[in-house]
């Protein structure tokens, strides 16, 4: 007898089951209707399942929460509006003349006389080419200056600046350096979105930055993301001893130049201003002036339309692990005298070649281009105190700066 109702109970069950299983797939929808399944989930369930709030304050190692992948899109897009607006376009014109080169050639005079040529604009081999130029540019105050590129401005005889609001207004130039490749225009108004400046010289390498600006000029404000690749980097420009580039893998292409290397907080820490190619277009690696340069450059641009930097009258070199032994240093920190110029600053005030410069004004000095930097930024005429260490023994010296002479223009 128990045992029939054993097979009874079996089968009674099977085809519950099998009728759950049936409805479950063909109309899920009344099983909804079903109090036993609208009842809240057990305590244990609710404590299993974080809520937004616990996400918040205690994330799981290794699992990306709500809160946090709406943290990194917001903080990236909010980044790039901050900065955004202050990066504008740049085109340039300037009206380039030219004669043909056979005119003035003698032989071609005697078979063809002084007065005969042909050709160019005029007919008599003479003629001018307008020459066009497209690159991009930071508004630093809202009063409508511009810090850019010196080499997106030069020979322009004709500025024009397109706002991120589409308008486009005539630029005049304040002032250039081509040393470090910077200048500074400005377009009339008032209330411009201005740049906020950041540290460059809290710069790590691996720290996350955007490169805003208008690639080849017809893309308009485009943003790229990357990492600070390196900071201090030198031996970047052509002969210029005012290097100290941040490098960075954001993608930096032809007329980003001038552009914005902002941090992600949305702070420009760098002006764009070249690449490093093979073929032309972006290799991944791209260089920025930090802003702990640029800033001092562009206020005493703005201020007087030219740059005088402080001149040590010496040729510095930079302290390696090889040559710290033979200089008597504990660590190869510093910039080594390997020469100094006669008559100079730094001859009258007692530097000799194979001193290390280990300080400035109490200001500790890494290395070359620190020593350089820092040395350029005191105005011409005050008197600095360096701190040097001569065959391993300490030595200060008070040098009277004199003002650096301007670079030969190629």
């Amino acid at each position: 007898m128990l045992t029939r109702l054993w097979l009874v109970f079996a089968q009674v069950c099977t085809i519950c089951l099998a009728v759950l299983f049936t409805v479950s797939a063909l109309r899920p929808e009344w099983l909804s209707r079903v109090p036993f399944m609208s009842q809240p989930a057990s305590s244990s369930t609710i404590s299993s399942t974080p809520k937004t709030s616990d996400m918040v304050s205690a994330p799981t190692s290794g699992t990306p929460t709500a809160s946090g992948i709406a943290a990194v899109r917001g903080g990236f897009a909010d980044a790039a509006g901050r900065a955004l607006p202050s990066v504008v376009k740049i085109a340039t014109s300037a009206e380039r003349k030219f004669r043909h080169p056979f005119l003035d050639d003698p032989t071609f005079q005697r078979f063809f006389g002084r007065e005969r040529g042909g050709g160019g604009n005029n007919g008599d081999g003479s003629g001018s080419q307008q020459m066009r130029g497209e690159g991009s540019g930071v508004i630093v105050r809202k009063d409508g200056y511009i810090l850019t590129n010196n080499h997106v401005i030069e020979g322009a005889q004709r500025i024009l600046v397109e706002l991120s609001d589409k308008r486009v207004l005539p630029a005049k130039l304040v002032g250039t350096d081509p040393e470090t490749d910077l200048a500074v225009i400005k377009i009339e108004g008032d209330n411009f979105p201005a740049a906020s400046f950041g540290d460059s010289r809290l710069l790590q390498a691996g720290e996350i930055v955007l490169a805003i600006g208008n690639p080849f000029g017809v893309f308009g404000n485009t943003v790229t993301m990357g990492i600070v690749s390196a900071v201090g980097r030198t031996q970047i420009g052509e002969g210029s001893p005012f290097e100290s580039f941040i490098q960075t893998d954001a993608a930096i292409n032809q007329g980003n130049s001038g552009g914005a290397l902002v941090s992600a907080a949305g702070d420009l820490v760098g002006i764009n201003t070249s690449i490093f190619t093979r073929t032309g277009d972006f290799s991944g690696i791209g260089f920025a002036i930090p802003t702990a340069i640029a800033m001092p450059i562009m206020e005493q641009l703005i201020a007087t339309g030219e740059v005088k930097r402080g001149y040590l009258g010496a040729s510095l070199g930079t302290v390696t692990t090889e040559n710290a032994e033979r200089l008597a240093l504990k660590e190869p920190v510093g910039a080594f005298v390997d020469a100094v110029v006669d008559g100079g600053p730094g001859a009258r005030a007692g530097l000799r070649p194979n001193d290390v410069i280990v300080e400035v004004n109490g200001r500790p000095i890494k290395d070359r281009p620190d020593a350089i930097n820092t040395i350029a930024a005191i105005a011409p005429g005050q008197t600095i105190a360096v701190k040097l260490s001569r065959k391993g023994e300490p030595v200060e010296i008070r040098v009277t700066l004199d003002k650096r002479p301007g670079r030969p223009r190629q």
